[in-house]
């Protein structure tokens, strides 16, 4: 199995993690917001009125309405990201990582407007009814690309769970264990029959649920994330300048934190951020082609409002719960993730300037100390003599203790290429810490002190558990498209029990297989997309000329 997930990595990182993918990203979104004129400043005010209603007709065809369209779409992207994403960002790029998110997420609106208004055009009424749109249908209708369109549809039901169904689900039953104290085959065998319980009506169930857990779901993640705030309020300017005090020099040293680059920050805020939004993936598009609409524009201004409220307010919003706090710089126990550590052989410092050189070229790569190959020492939990560190999440650990079964540990500690051997053994100290654990961290820094990370706890479970409900519609209309609507009850009843395996089975090889499939899904959307371009701007312009001869007294910004 680590065979199968060192080859599938091997593979993502020339598609999904390779340099280029987050610049191709970028330049579609940046032409798109050239060349149709910066939709997403014009159109912005415009959006709401949509999302209202305000233009609706009673012949308009479709399954829910502009707002259940918007929730649904908002479900499958307000994740992990908005609280893990967020905070392994900074981890990893200092404070100016969240300027870049920032900026995704501005150029994504763009996108979003593209891709969902030609996926509403092209959209086709299946056998049962039901509508049923997204990328596939324009390349197959309009392109005449059906071989294109079978591997993004291909690609969007392994998407479907590699992001959308089995980490979440590891996720939640991970956290709910930790913080509660739950098994996490019962929070599995819970949730995935209440899953079952909304998946199973279809998007008009789904759409019922979402449009009333999205609100409530960020309600609750902003009481938390502003207590968080407003404790720490005489932090908020100096936060705020370092997000920007950062950008052109890179973010300096500080408490645990050995700095980071400006490419460093600029990567890993462009990353997080498409990560957070989906846009350009093709995802969202899929479940706003089921909004009523007599044409496809004015769902197109919808998905405007998508990475805006994503990306922009949540993601932003935790930015400053993690920057105020103080918390992304300091050392917190926690026990090590194998992933995250490596053991050195070298007596490193972060206490003067010349230390924290060695250790960041070391962390960086372009400088590495060479990794400890041999046997330790180790007594009572502690490590015995001198001549190697532990590097843990960017940090250089303290106090280290290794236990294992709940014990200290004595006796020998055979390490390979920098990693111990032994896997059952438990190594526990003061390091950074990064993702939802750094998130919770933040959270216990307010007004409700350590209650607030049951906060993380369910928002990480609300916020997972929806993206699980949307991702499962947006597989649903990949299996409609490519073996029609019979197939559906069979890949529901897979991707529940898949659902339920998943909350206690190791999901790595499914995080490592799912960026290779989203590149997968997004390449072929941004090839349709550019190449419907004049398609898209034609049919903008026919919009508002529509929209002036029927609603001849409303103000366009046109």
């Amino acid at each position: 199995m680590r065979e199968l997930n060192n080859f599938l990595a091997l593979i993502d990182s020339y598609i999904g993690s390779s340099w280029w993918f987050p610049y191709a990203l970028l330049g579609t979104g940046l032409f798109f917001t050239i060349y149709l004129k910066f939709p997403q400043i014009r159109y912005f005010r415009f959006a709401f009125r949509v999302v209202k209603g305000k233009y609706d007709k009673s012949s308009d065809e479709g399954d829910t309405s502009h707002f259940q369209a918007l929730t649904t779409a908002l479900s499958g992207t307000v994740g992990t990201g908005n609280i893990a994403g967020v905070a392994l960002a900074v981890h990893i790029g200092g404070p100016a990582a969240l300027f870049w998110m920032l900026m995704t997420a501005a150029v994504g609106m763009c996108t979003k407007f593209v891709e969902v208004t030609l996926s509403h055009k092209y959209r086709e009424k299946t056998a049962d009814g039901t509508m049923a749109g997204g990328p596939m249908y324009y390349m197959k209708n309009k392109l005449n690309m059906g071989w294109l369109a079978a591997i993004f549809a291909g690609a969007t039901v392994l998407s479907s769970f590699g992001t959308g169904s089995l980490p979440q689900i590891n996720s939640i039953a991970d956290s709910m264990n930790s913080v509660f104290g739950l098994d996490e085959m019962m929070v599995g065998g819970i949730l995935a029959v209440l899953l079952g319980l909304v998946i199973i009506g279809g998007i008009k169930r789904i759409a019922a649920v979402t449009s009333r857990l999205v609100p409530t779901m960020a309600l609750i993640y902003f009481v938390g994330a502003f207590a968080v705030i407003f404790y720490n309020i005489g932090n908020i300017v100096p936060s705020l300048v370092s997000v920007f005090a950062d950008l052109f020099t890179g973010s300096a040293a500080t408490g645990g934190f050995v700095g980071a680059s400006i490419a460093f920050a600029f990567n890993k805020g462009v990353g997080r951020g498409l990560f957070s939004n989906e846009a350009g993936q093709g995802s969202a598009p899929i479940a706003h082609a089921a909004a009523k609409a007599h044409e496809p524009v004015s769902e197109g201004l919808v998905a405007i409002l998508e990475p805006f409220i994503d990306t922009i307010v949540i993601c932003t919003i935790t930015g400053l719960v993690l920057l105020s706090s103080g918390v992304w710089s300091e050392k917190h126990v926690n026990q090590f993730d194998y992933t995250d550590m490596s053991i050195v052989e070298a007596s490193l410092t972060d206490k003067t300037d010349e230390g924290v050189q060695q250790l960041y070229g070391h962390i960086s790569g372009e400088n590495p100390v060479a990794l400890f190959d041999g046997d330790l020492t180790v007594e009572e939990g502690e490590i015995q003599g001198f001549g190697v560190s532990i590097v843990n999440a960017r940090s250089l650990a303290e106090n280290v203790r290794i236990s294992k079964n709940g014990q200290p540990y004595s006796g020998v500690v055979s390490v390979v290429n920098g990693k111990p051997a032994d896997l059952d053994l438990v190594f526990e100290g003061a390091s950074l810490v990064h993702s939802a654990p750094l998130t919770a961290e933040a959270f216990t820094r307010s007004f409700f002190g350590e209650s607030g990370k049951y906060i993380v706890s369910i928002g990480l479970l609300l916020f997972a558990f929806s993206t699980a409900i949307s991702w499962s519609y947006y597989g649903d209309r990949a299996m409609t498209y490519l073996f029609g609507s019979k197939s559906v009850v069979y890949y529901r009843l897979v991707y529940v029990v898949a659902f339920f395996i998943a909350s206690f089975a190791d999901t790595t090889i499914i995080w490592t297989l799912s960026g290779i499939t989203i590149a997968v899904m997004t390449l072929p959307n941004l090839f349709g997309i550019i190449m419907l371009r004049k398609d898209m701007k034609d049919t903008v312009s026919e919009y508002w000329d529509t929209f002036k001869e029927e609603w001849p007294e409303e103000k366009t910004p046109e």
